[in-house]
C-alpha cells in the first residue's frame, strides 16, 4: 500500500473569525477545532502519519490542542498559505511519502469515505481534490444591484483535502514560490498536472465564523446519537500513612487508603463508569492488581485509558459525576483542584465536570472511619 501523510494547515490566525485566538484552537465539543481534524486523519487506515504546519507563535495552544497524540514536530508556516504549505511538504522530504493529503484545520468535519475517495482517485491522477458542486443561482453585482446571472453548469465549490502524488507536488509548490494561487489544486493545475474531482459533501464546510462553529457543534452532537450512562463504585480501606489522593489530588490526612495503585476512589469509580457506559469491562480487566506494573500507579492513567477507548470509537465524554463518601478527610477545600484535575485528565471542560463529597451519618464502615468510597457516574456520546 502507497504511503500516505496528511498535511494539517494550522498556521493562519483566523482574523475573520475575530476571536482572541485562532479559530482552529477554539473549543468545540469539548475539543480544540484542530484536535476534532487531527483525529479525523489519525483514525483513518490510509493515513500513515499526520503532520501540523502550525504558527509558532501560537505554540502553546497547539502542544494543548494535540496533547498526548504522537505526532511528529510541527512545521513552522510562512507568510501566506502557499509559503506554509510548501514549508510542510519541504519538511515531508526525508519522509517522502508516496501521496500528500493536504487539508484545512478549520474543516473538523471532514468525513472518512471522503479521504477514501480521494486517495483513491490518486491511483489513476495525479491530483485530486474534494469538491461539491454548485446548487444555487449565481448571480453577479454590483454597488447592491444584479447585473446578471452566471451559468453554473460545471462549477464546483472547492474543498479539503486535496490529494497529490509527493514529487509532483512537491516540484509544482517550489515552481510556484512567490506567487498567489488561491488553494492547491491551482498549484497542480498551473504545473499542468491534471486533477479529479471527487464529490465531497456539505457538512465538510470550513469554520470561518461564530455560526459556523455553532453549525459544527450541533453536526458532531447529531452524528453522536447514542447516548449511554455508565456508573461505578469503588472502596478502599485506611492504613498507615499520612495523606489520601482523591480525584487525582493529594490531601493530607492522617491515614492513607490502601490499595495496590494510588488507591484512589475517586477515579477508580469514574474510570469504571465510563467503561460501563461502553460495555468494556471494568477497571480489574484491563489493569490487573495482579499485575507487578500497576503498583502504586497514578490512577490518572486509567482514566486517561477510558476515555482514549471513547475517542477510539469516535465518541466523547459529555459529562461525568463523582461523589466521594466519607467522615474525614473534609473534601470541600480541595473539591475545586479536583475538579480541574478531572477535567484535565479527560480533556473536557471544568462545566462538565462535578465532584461532591457526603457522609454516611456516622453509619456504616465510612462512619466508623475505617476507608473511603466513591461513587461515579459518565455520560457518553457515541456516533448512532
Amino acid at each position: 500500500m502507497s504511503s500516505c501523510i496528511a498535511l494539517i494547515v494550522a498556521a493562519g490566525i483566523g482574523q475573520r473569525f475575530g476571536a482572541e485566538q485562532p479559530k482552529q484552537y477554539l473549543d468545540l465539543a469539548g475539543q480544540p477545532v484542530l484536535r476534532h481534524t487531527v483525529d479525523a486523519f489519525r483514525r483513518h487506515p490510509k493515513v500513515s502519519a499526520v503532520r501540523v504546519v502550525i504558527n509558532p507563535a501560537f505554540r502553546d495552544l497547539y502542544d494543548a490542542a494535540v496533547a498526548g497524540l504522537d505526532l511528529a514536530e510541527p512545521v513552522a508556516g510562512g507568510a501566506s498559505r502557499q509559503d506554509s504549505v510548501r514549508n510542510g511538504l519541504e519538511a515531508l522530504t526525508e519522509s517522502a511519502p508516496d501521496l500528500v493529503l493536504i487539508h484545512d484545520a478549520a474543516r473538523p468535519l471532514i468525513d472518512s469515505d471522503t479521504i477514501d475517495a480521494v486517495i483513491a482517485a490518486l491511483d489513476t491522477h495525479p491530483a485530486a481534490l474534494a469538491a461539491v458542486p454548485v446548487a444555487d443561482t449565481l448571480k453577479r453585482g454590483d454597488d447592491g444591484l444584479v447585473t446578471g446571472t452566471v451559468d453554473r453548469s460545471g462549477l464546483w465549490r472547492a474543498q479539503t483535502p486535496q490529494g497529490f502524488r509527493f514529487p509532483e507536488i512537491l516540484a509544482a509548490h517550489r515552481d510556484a514560490a512567490g506567487l498567489e494561487l488561491t488553494d492547491d489544486a491551482a498549484v497542480a493545475e498551473r504545473a499542468g498536472l491534471p486533477v479529479a474531482l471527487v464529490p465531497a459533501r456539505e457538512e465538510n464546510f470550513k469554520v470561518t465564523t461564530p455560526d459556523d462553529l455553532s453549525r459544527a457543534a450541533r453536526a458532531l452532537d447529531s452524528a453522536l446519537s447514542d447516548v449511554r450512562t455508565g456508573s461505578g463504585f469503588d472502596v478502599h480501606r485506611f492504613a498507615e500513612g499520612d495523606h489520601v489522593t482523591l480525584c487525582g489530588v493529594r490531601v493530607p490526612h492522617t491515614h492513607r487508603l490502601d490499595g495496590h495503585s494510588d488507591a484512589d476512589v475517586g477515579l477508580h469509580a469514574l474510570t469504571d463508569a465510563i467503561l460501563g457506559a461502553l460495555c468494556a469491562g471494568d477497571i480489574g480487566s484491563h489493569f490487573p492488581p495482579s499485575d507487578p506494573q500497576w503498583r502504586g500507579a497514578d490512577s490518572a492513567l486509567f482514566l486517561k485509558h477510558a476515555a482514549e477507548l471513547v475517542t477510539a470509537r469516535g465518541g466523547r465524554i459529555a459529562h461525568v459525576d463523582v461523589t466521594i463518601i466519607c467522615e474525614r478527610p473534609k473534601v470541600g477545600p480541595h473539591r475545586e483542584a479536583m475538579t480541574a484535575r478531572v477535567a484535565e485528565i479527560l480533556g473536557m471542560p471544568v462545566d462538565r465536570v462535578s465532584v461532591k463529597a457526603t457522609t454516611t451519618e456516622r453509619l456504616g464502615f465510612t462512619g466508623r472511619g475505617e476507608g473511603i468510597a466513591a461513587q461515579a457516574m459518565a455520560t457518553v456520546r457515541l456516533p448512532g
